[in-house]
């Protein structure tokens, strides 16, 4: 969240903010085997992300039990939106920790921006609102989230380890999640099949 909040400062943005990375065929870590994340920050600090194509098995009702926002008679009452909201695998790092990432629309103090239309919130107060059908127009929610140290992202993308791209609002928030990795390279003209999980270098 350090990352985020350096980007209220005057230094520049990370040339991967507000970008898809898209896993290659060839990609050595499992945990992110088929994965599209949501890059929220990138700097020379590192780097955070939020894998935005793994479903949770917890229910967004039972997290808010859990957290005590509401008891189960209440959950079962949840509005049509917060019923059906998908909780997702941000990533390996700190995976009891919830962040939702949202349109500008709601925000409270603790909201970060990530780009001109995109925040991030991280308390439990943009839950309540969501359980009470207040929420944002679009939002998705993580527990955990994928980060990367100095130079890391930079030298796994030269290693072909990611495809990079802008982020398409529609893919970024949408609830198909079987689909999204293909239909993010389909956006962007790959061919799977022809992709090669080795890196080219001139």
């Amino acid at each position: 969240m350090d990352l985020l909040r350096q980007k209220r400062s005057p230094r520049p943005r990370g040339f991967l903010n507000d970008h898809f990375l898209i896993a290659m065929p060839g990609m050595r870590d499992d945990r992110f085997s088929r994965a599209v994340i949501y890059v929220c920050a990138h700097s020379e600090e590192g780097a955070m992300g939020l894998i935005i194509n793994q479903p949770q098995q917890m229910r967004f009702s039972d997290l808010v039990v859990q957290l005590g926002l509401m008891d189960e008679a209440q959950s079962i009452r949840l509005p049509p939106r917060a019923r059906d909201f998908v909780v997702r695998n941000g990533g390996p790092v700190d995976r009891s920790r919830g962040f939702v990432l949202h349109t500008d629309d709601y925000r409270v103090e603790s909201s970060l921006p990530v780009s001109e239309e995109i925040c991030l919130t991280a308390t439990v107060d943009i839950l309540r609102a969501i359980s009470r059908g207040k929420g944002p127009r679009s939002a998705l929610m993580t527990l955990g989230y994928s980060g990367w140290s100095p130079g890391q992202l930079e030298r796994e993308v030269s290693e072909n380890d990611w495809l990079t791209c802008p982020v398409q609002f529609d893919l970024l928030f949408d609830t198909d999640m079987d689909t999204k990795y293909d239909r993010v390279l389909t956006s962007i003209g790959i061919d799977l099949s022809r992709l090669s999980p080795v890196a080219g270098h001139a």
